[in-house]
């Protein structure tokens, strides 16, 4: 007995044995290898967790197999047989035979038993025309079929006929249900959730050009509200990721960057429901985790050093009309200013050092450190540069000492100073351990310090960044525009730990090196012979096999930790990129230095001006002749609330990119009072069994609205959303409350175009003591 596909609910005109009957046996069979897999796969995962494995590439092997078939059990269990897309009939392969078989696309691939395909991926080049093809170009389609799944069963499906030949032909019509609403459409018209809704069966052919495009270089995807650049993102990552293999193998593989964490929520399902779970998804903000405090006690630098800097004193200078701290520190000079305040802790001693030893009194001068600081290779992180400064003093001690001690005297001391504290700490004073967190904190701590590093600021600016508020109650007091600043500090002084790490890698060579010569000696004593292959233990390359093979044995063993986030990535993409400070875009080509990079973002969405190009302004961070892509339809914003969104952002952009909107709902923006809100709520709460709707206005705004609406309306719903317009951005909504007073300028005529355009249906527009 076949599996049931399609919905009772079906609409009558297309339940017909004709329109289904294929369809319903092909999903059946789906259906039926669907199960035999996911036992197949229990039963194999229940093998391999039950396997004990015994050596360490064993070990990575066997969790690596794990994590696979977990992912495609976790997919199948999800899914099961709508994982099926839809369909799509090539033409004819010859003018004699009337029809050909369908092609059914997937959201991954599927054979059967005999290897013939039962879903076609969707990222093949194969499945190509199902997204791709249009009336002007049906790339080899005579129909396609696109399914909307209700759970289990298909509760609708559409079919477009291409070509007139094809129109013509009976035998084409009698198995195509032709629909006048497209399923794109069809789909936008569906409840909104809250995570991203399926979109993958709804990809439109603009939108599959861009996510197909070439992964190397630059490329701008540039569109306004409601043109699905947050789809063509998402999909982007996840074609790619397929694509190309090389992608997943070289570190990082592809790394999605959205703008705040309600982003990252809602879009959490998309990528595994495309089949892919091995891209990175998170905020800017997450580069830099500042979670816990830094196990390095706090270095504010003393009087003395103060004075060591700039002995004139700081006076507190007239702060108006100045820019934001944000503003301020989104320039991208920061990282130069973060190298120039490093490098005050990498300055030579003044005084000679003395360092004491059985064999003689030896003097380290300035000269003797400004060798060894000089000797660090240029890419060297500071906090990853003890032990090479440590062992080039060693050099020198030792050279010093030539002429007063013998040769064999000369190894002792090597020995003696390579292991002793004496010459480490005398390093660590000079050249200390550093904290990103501090180095960052110090320059608005320290007057002195911020001149030093910083010296394109006025007194003005000095004035503005010391003065700006902390964030209290965190780990250190930093806010979001101090996150770059902190990431570059970061990336300059490398890991703080690996000094230590480094002299316990050591010690564990020794160790091990100790141990296997004590083993090759036994060996040698009891081959009275002297023969076969335990001779060889004598032999010096064999000795260097053992050593080399013990470093990479202890260096496995006792590896540090690494920031996932760190990079570097083969690619990155990152979504809302008009609002990247020139700081902010150093964080990325920080982890991409290859510049593949999906830029995905509209010009009109920018809170600060963005009156330059696209290709100026990447320029200006330094990233040069980027693909240009631009998405022009807006599928989701009806017609009528673009008509009164675009006034808005045209008076302050008047080179805005607007989108066309295809749909019209016949429902105009309406307009109320703020005191009538939790009557507006309770209403479309009543009306609207489904779907998510929200409140949209500033951080102020909204606890007025919702302390006037009150705790039970307010909060009765987890379909209504009270957010600000900066935290709405890459969401949808099926309506949008906006309250519009008090925007002023172009951040606030930016914000009521973001809000007005988050809707799918229906938007109304709040006014205090006034409705229109």
């Amino acid at each position: 007995m076949s599996t049931p596909v399609f919905a009772s609910t079906l609409p009558p005109e297309k339940s017909a044995p004709q329109f289904i009957k294929q369809d319903q046996e092909h999903l059946s069979q789906l259906a039926a290898n669907l199960a035999e897999q996911e036992d197949d796969l229990r039963r194999r995962l229940a093998e391999r967790r039950a396997y004990w494995a015994h050596e360490g590439q064993e070990v990575v092997e066997r969790d690596a197999e794990i994590r696979r078939m977990s992912s495609r059990l976790a997919l199948l269990s999800s899914y099961g047989i709508d994982l099926a897309l839809g369909r799509m009939v090539p033409e004819p392969v010859s003018p004699t035979a009337p029809t050909t078989e369908p092609v059914y696309i997937g959201r991954i691939g599927i054979l059967d038993e005999e290897g013939n395909p039962l879903l076609v991926d969707w990222r093949t080049p194969a499945a190509e025309p199902f997204f791709a093809a249009t009336h002007a170009n049906p790339m080899g389609l005579v129909s396609r079929r696109r399914y909307r799944w209700t759970g289990d069963l298909i509760s609708d499906f559409w079919d477009e006929v291409f070509s007139p030949e094809a129109l013509s032909h009976e035998a084409t019509l009698a198995a195509s249900a032709l629909d006048d609403q497209s399923s794109f459409i069809a789909s936008l018209d569906a409840a909104r959730t809250d995570t991203m809704r399926d979109v993958l069966a709804t990809i439109a052919a603009d939108q599959d050009a861009v996510i197909r495009a070439d992964a190397r270089g630059p490329l701008v995807v540039s569109g306004g509200p409601g043109t699905g650049k947050t789809v063509v993102a998402l999909h982007r990552a996840a074609y790619l990721m397929y694509k190309e293999p090389r992608l997943r193998e070289r570190s990082g593989g592809v790394l999605f960057v959205g703008p705040h964490h309600p982003y990252t929520t809602y879009i959490s399902s998309v990528l595994p429901s495309l089949g892919e779970e091995e891209v990175q998804v998170t905020t800017l903000n997450d580069l830099v985790p500042l979670d816990t405090p830094t196990s390095i006690e706090r270095m504010i630098i003393d009087p003395s050093d103060a004075q060591r800097i700039d002995n004139h004193p700081f006076d507190e200078e007239n702060v108006a009309d100045q820019p934001t701290p944000g503003q301020l520190k989104g320039d991208a000079r920061w990282t130069a200013a973060i190298d120039s305040a490093i490098a005050f802790y990498e300055t030579p001693p003044a005084s000679p050092t003395s360092i004491d030893t059985p064999w003689a009194d030896l003097t380290l001068t300035p000269t003797d450190w400004a060798e060894a600081f000089a000797s660090l290779p240029v890419s060297t992180a500071h906090n990853e540069a003890l032990g090479l400064i440590a062992q080039t003093l060693v050099d020198i001690l030792v050279d010093q000492a030539s002429d007063l001690i013998s040769d064999d005297s000369q190894d002792s001391l090597r020995s003696f100073l390579s292991r002793s504290p004496l010459v480490r700490r005398e390093v660590s004073r000079v050249w200390p351990i550093l904290s990103a967190e501090d180095i960052v904190a110090d320059l608005w701590d320290v007057p002195a310090f911020l001149r030093l590093a910083a010296p394109w600021l006025t007194p003005e600016e000095r004035a503005v960044l010391r003065a700006a508020p902390r964030p209290e109650g965190t780990a250190f007091p930093f806010t979001a525009a101090d996150l770059p600043l902190v990431d570059a500090a970061r990336f300059r002084l490398g890991d703080p730990e690996a000094d230590v790490r480094a002299r316990l890698k050591l010690a564990a060579i020794d160790q091990e090196l100790e141990y296997r010569q004590q083993v090759a000696d036994e060996l040698i004593a009891a081959d009275f012979d002297h023969e076969g292959l335990v001779q060889q233990l004598r032999q010096d390359d064999l000795k260097e096999a053992l050593a080399a093979e013990a470093q990479v044995t202890s260096a496995a063993a006792q590896h540090g930790s690494h920031d996932p986030l760190a990079g570097p990535f083969a690619h990155i993409i990152v979504d809302e990129a008009q609002e990247l400070s020139d700081a902010q875009w150093q964080m990325l080509l920080r982890r991409c230095p290859s510049h593949n990079l999906t830029i995905v973002g509209d010009r009109a969405q920018a809170r600060s001006s963005f009156h330059e190009s696209w290709e100026e302004r990447l320029a200006h961070v330094g990233i040069n002749s980027p693909r240009m892509a631009t998405l022009t339809v807006n599928y989701r914003t009806p017609a009528e609330i673009m008509e009164a969104a675009a006034p808005v952002i045209l008076a302050v952009l008047p080179d805005a990119d607007v989108p066309t909107s295809i749909r019209h709902t016949g429902v105009p923006v309406a307009y109320a009072e703020t005191s009538q809100l939790s009557t507006l709520l309770a209403k479309w709460l009543d009306e609207h069994q489904e779907g998510t709707a929200a409140v949209i206005a500033s951080p102020a705004q909204l606890a007025t609205l919702a302390a006037e609406v009150g705790p039970d309306e307010a909060t009765r719903s987890s379909r209504i959303k009270w957010l600000t317009a900066t935290l709405a951005k890459g969401l949808e909504f099926d309506a949008v409350f906006l309250c519009g007073d008090d925007a002023p300028g172009i951040a606030g005529a930016v914000d009521i175009y973001v809000a007005m355009t988050r809707t799918t249906q229906h938007l109304t527009v709040l006014r205090s003591g006034q409705s229109n």
